[in-house]
C-alpha cells in the first residue's frame, strides 16, 4: 500500500525568483545567492549557450536559445520576477524582446535584466549623470552607452578593459575594478558610478568605494538583484551592499515606487 502523504504550498513562500544565466557566466549566482540568502525566497536558475567571447554577434545569437532556456525552468512555478543575467545581451537583443522570448516561454509575467534594472535603479537614486566602467570591446560598449542616453542617463564618463573572453572576465580582481572606480568616481561631474557585467566580480567591493566616494555604485548584479526583488514585492534586508539596497531596506515592506518613464520590464 503506497505511503500516505500531504501536500504543502511552493519553496519561496515570500518570492519565487527565476534567473536565466550565460553559460560562460561565473559570477551571477553566487553573488545573487549572498543578495536572497533567506530560506522564504526560491531561486531558481537555468543556463543558456553562449559564445566564449563577448561580440554582437554572439549576444545576437541567443535571443534564439532563449526560449528554450526558459522552458526548462520549473514548469509548475509560477515566477514573481525573472532576470535575463545579461546586460550586453539585453543591449543587442533588445529589453522587449528579452522579456517577450521569456514570459512567452515559462510562467513569468515579470522579466528584467541588468540593463533595464540598472537604468531604473538611477532613477530611483535620481542621479542623471554616471561614470561606466565596462569589461567589453568597444562596439559592445558603445552600444550600452547609447541606451543609457536614449534613456536620459549621461554617460560623464566612461573607461573599459577592452576584453572579450568571458573567462577573462571573471578572473579580474575586484581590486582592478575598485582602483578604476575610484579613480574615475573622484571626477566632480560624476553623480554615480555604473559598474557594467555579470561576470565582473564587484559585490565585495561596492561598500568601500561609495564610503570613500560619497556616491552611489550600482553593479550589473546588484541592480539585478534589486529590480527583480522590486517586481516580486520584495523590500531589502539590512546590511547589504549599496546605497541602493539601504533605500529599499530604508522604505517599509513596499517595494521602491519606480519614477514614471522607466523603461519596459516585461513583455506586453
Amino acid at each position: 500500500m503506497p505511503l500516505p502523504y500531504t501536500l504543502t504550498a511552493p519553496i519561496g513562500s515570500r518570492a519565487r525568483l527565476g534567473l536565466i544565466v550565460l553559460q560562460s557566466d561565473e559570477t551571477i549566482e553566487p553573488d545573487l545567492q549572498l543578495l536572497f540568502p533567506e530560506r522564504d525566497i526560491a531561486l531558481y536558475t537555468g543556463r543558456v549557450p553562449s559564445g566564449a567571447d563577448v561580440t554582437p554577434e554572439t549576444l545576437a545569437a541567443m535571443a534564439e536559445a532563449l526560449p528554450a532556456a526558459a522552458r526548462l525552468l520549473p514548469p509548475s512555478i509560477s515566477f514573481d520576477a525573472v532576470g535575463y543575467a545579461c546586460t550586453s545581451g539585453a543591449t543587442v537583443i533588445g529589453p522587449e524582446r528579452v522579456a517577450a522570448l521569456i514570459s512567452g516561454a515559462a510562467n513569468a509575467p515579470r522579466v528584467t535584466n541588468p540593463l533595464t534594472a540598472a537604468i531604473a535603479a538611477m532613477r530611483a537614486l535620481e542621479v542623471g549623470r554616471i561614470g561606466f566602467i565596462s569589461p567589453y570591446i568597444e562596439e559592445v560598449s558603445a552600444a550600452m552607452r547609447a541606451r543609457f542616453e536614449a534613456a536620459g542617463i549621461m554617460i560623464a564618463a566612461f573607461d573599459g578593459y577592452g576584453i572579450a573572453t568571458e573567462a577573462v572576465v571573471a578572473r579580474i580582481d575586484p581590486e582592478s575594478t575598485k582602483a578604476a572606480a575610484l579613480d574615475m568616481g573622484r571626477r566632480p561631474e560624476i553623480e554615480a558610478l555604473f559598474l557594467s557585467c555579470t561576470n565582473l566580480r564587484t559585490l565585495e567591493i561596492i561598500d568601500a568605494v561609495e564610503a570613500e566616494l560619497g556616491k552611489p555604485v550600482v553593479s550589473s548584479n546588484l541592480a539585478l538583484a534589486w529590480h527583480m526583488a522590486q517586481l516580486a514585492g520584495l523590500g531589502a534586508r539590512p546590511g547589504l551592499p549599496g546605497r541602493l539596497m539601504r533605500l529599499a531596506a530604508e522604505e517599509s515592506r513596499a517595494p521602491i515606487r519606480l519614477p514614471p518613464g522607466s523603461p519596459p520590464i516585461a513583455a506586453p
